[in-house]
């Protein structure tokens, strides 16, 4: 069996998975990145958030992806029947990057892709991880290309970039159940034939049809938009009595009273994506020789477009311990890597949880609107989810059911 020698395997040619393996190349270290499908590739997750922007920016990405003229995303519109919440990303708590992208992911991911090829990394496309070996930190890693033939991959550290795939969960035996309840996805692509000029015509837009069910709106540049619908498994499943994925999504359109007229009669690009159950979690996030990042570790839910964020945090986090690493350092992954990534999902857990129950909403529509309230949770939007100076990440836990409770018992005293 043929065998190559690498100091870093990166597993995915994801967002997480470029974002490692280049900064991994720009340190000189012998990195290879080995990816299951072709691209480009369909994927969900278009939805960005300004925190992953320091990411392409230290790994050298940026430049290959700013000149795609991707739809900047300058905050986020939350809407509930005739209630508005506007969030601009320039008007948030503390330092950091004051816009991002909304992307189609098949461009996006490409571009990442061949920008990392461009740096001289070496991707093999259409190569599937099947099967793995530890010796302490060093690993023997079995993989199979797309003509069947097989070799091995010697590496001193893996990095599990695999996303849905969840490469070494799997392998390993690493999965566990999600805290959050469960719930479902289904989404298209549109052409956008009926979007209006200017600012609305862009606009990124979470229209809540009920508690915990919401449509999606992500605009494109290329004239296309991303449409989908979220809500608890149990009522995406009620909303085709057949199961057919672009039946329930047409239905879900028709609850929007602001969009159905915009998207009601337009045709899908392609058959609805049917995701269910997404929501997944991992008993560790690393072992000896390995770190696992994005969705091959912890993938929460959509509402806040969290999942690149974490994935490339995990990347870059990854990528930075393996260099001192493979230098002799002695290095804290309890520490400097699980409890530092963990701490973040843990404070956009709360958001999503204290969503669904509707005490986050609470905060979002209350008017009149505090301003310093609205700048923190807006960083916490953003992604700048470790910064302490925040209270809304300080005290995640507590902070959005007290003041929801104010609000509520405010309100009940008015009546």
């Amino acid at each position: 069996m043929d065998k190559e020698i690498v100091d870093v395997l990166v597993i995915g040619a994801g967002p997480s998975g470029c974002v490692s393996s280049a900064y991994l190349k720009k340190n000189n270290i012998n990195v290879k990145v080995v990816e299951k499908t072709k691209f480009p590739r369909l994927v969900v997750g278009e939805s960005l958030i300004p925190r992953v922007m320091d990411h392409f920016d230290e790994a050298g990405l940026f430049p290959a992806l700013d000149k795609m003229g991707f739809e900047k995303k300058l905050g986020a519109r939350f809407m509930r029947g005739d209630e508005v919440c506007i969030f601009d990303f320039s008007n948030k708590f503390g330092e950091g990057w004051d816009w991002t992208w909304q992307v189609p992911r098949a461009d996006f991911d490409n571009t990442l892709a061949q920008e990392v090829i461009n740096k001289g990394i070496d991707l093999e496309f259409e190569t599937e991880v099947i099967g793995i070996e530890f010796n302490g930190t060093d690993s023997i890693t079995t993989v199979k290309n797309k003509d069947g033939k097989t070799k091995e991959i010697h590496a001193k550290f893996v990095i599990d970039s695999s996303g849905y795939g969840r490469v070494l969960p799997r392998l390993l035996d690493l999965e566990k159940p999600s805290k959050l309840s469960p719930h479902s996805a289904i989404f298209s692509h549109v052409v956008d034939i009926n979007r209006e000029e200017g600012v609305e015509g862009t606009l990124i837009s979470f229209d809540i049809i009920e508690t915990e069910v919401w449509l999606w709106v992500i605009p494109f540049s290329n004239g296309n938009t991303s449409v989908g619908i979220v809500g608890p498994t149990e009522y995406i499943d009620k909303l085709s009595e057949n199961g057919d994925p672009a039946e329930a999504l047409r239905k879900a359109i028709s609850l929007s009273d602001y969009y159905v007229k915009r998207f009601g009669e337009v045709d899908f690009i392609f058959e609805p994506k049917h995701l269910k159950d997404y929501s997944c979690s991992v008993k560790k996030l690393y072992g000896d020789g390995f770190a696992l990042t994005g969705n091959a570790s912890e993938f929460l839910d959509p509402v806040f477009s969290s999942g690149m964020a974490f994935a490339t945090e995990g990347g870059m986090t990854a990528a930075k311990l393996a260099i001192r690493q493979l230098k002799g350092e002695k290095v804290d992954w309890q520490k400097e890597f699980a409890d530092y990534i963990l701490y973040g999902v843990n404070v956009f857990t709360t958001y999503v949880k204290e969503w669904y129950t509707g005490n986050l909403q609470e905060l979002f529509f209350h008017q009149p609107e505090n301003p310093d309230v609205k700048r923190k949770i807006c960083a916490v939007l953003a992604g700048y989810v470790w910064d302490k100076k925040n209270t809304f990440v300080r005290i995640h836990d507590t902070a959005i059911v007290n003041l929801a409770n104010f609000i509520k018992t405010e309100k009940q005293q008015r009546a």
